[in-house]
């Protein structure tokens, strides 16, 4: 285990996801171990499903890796995922995690899994991965780079820690190609950042540190149907929450949700599943 400093953007996200009413209510609506966006068959199917989904969708997307590396998961979360590649991969997996409260029910998740010789959970920014150069023959990330004050800068991180031929497979909430930041006012204000990245960005910050974009699978009906789901089911169920989360809590996250929504149903918003490959 390590600890990094991290940027102001990373405190912001940190002080967010450390908070008791985010730990209930992630652990408790948004899928518990996997806290990204899913993969629905169906408007009305379970979120834990449809998360579990997406990682397997993104784990058809891992193809052709090298070998005797690692894998790094970024923005880990409470680790579903990183058990997942665990048992997949056969390969050691760093977690990097800013939140603490996340970061120790990880840790606990893989005592119980029997995995936690093979998972390291670090405490550390991933702008700021402790991990060497070269080392990873994959690197993951789901619905995490949005929070990160320096996007093209993970991909530096990315590209430094791939070997060549190993792959970046991620999903992000972007902006759309071309959309202006000030349409997305109410969004940028939920997350307390300036901007979003979006499809086209990605490629060019990918680009300029070697690494090529191989699939761009755009699914952003998925974003808008997850956060439709997560507030369906958080109003459905407010008189239980409201006995573990504050109802404060629970008024905004209404209001961010339908944010994301809107926006999405307007097309300002874009989600998918992407491939980029480090020279061999």
């Amino acid at each position: 285990m390590s600890k990094t400093s991290g940027t102001a953007a990373d405190d912001v996200a940190a002080h967010y996801y450390d908070s008791s009413d985010a730990d209930q209510f992630y652990e408790l609506v948004w899928g518990g171990e996997d806290i990204h966006i899913g993969l629905y068959e169906t408007p009305l199917q379970e979120i834990a499903i449809a998360s579990e989904r997406t990682v397997q969708a993104l784990l058809a997307l891992a193809t052709d890796l090298p070998s005797g590396g690692c894998v790094v998961d970024l923005g880990s979360g409470y680790g579903g995922a990183s058990r997942r590649l665990a048992r997949w991969s056969e390969r050691p997996v760093h977690a990097i995690n800013i939140s603490t409260v996340e970061n120790d029910r990880h840790r606990r998740l893989n005592v119980e899994a029997g995995l936690a010789k093979q998972i390291t959970v670090h405490d550390a920014s991933f702008e700021q991965v402790p991990a060497a150069d070269a080392s990873a023959d994959l690197v993951w990330s789901q619905d995490a780079i949005l929070h990160a004050g320096d996007r093209a800068r993970v991909l530096a991180e990315v590209s430094r820690l791939l070997k060549p031929g190993g792959c970046f497979v991620f999903t992000d909430p972007m902006a759309a190609d071309g959309v202006e930041m000030g349409l997305l006012q109410p969004i940028l204000d939920r997350i307390h950042l300036p901007d979003l990245a979006s499809p086209a960005r990605y490629k060019t910050w990918g680009e300029a540190v070697g690494l090529t974009l191989e699939v761009w699978d755009e699914r952003t009906e998925m974003l808008v149907r997850h956060y439709d789901r997560v507030r369906q089911d958080t109003r459905s169920r407010r008189a239980e929450l409201e006995a573990k989360i504050s109802a404060g809590y629970l008024d905004r996250m209404d209001v961010g949700l339908g944010h994301w929504v809107d926006g999405g149903q307007q097309g300002r918003l874009s989600w998918g599943l992407m491939r980029f490959r480090k020279a061999g």
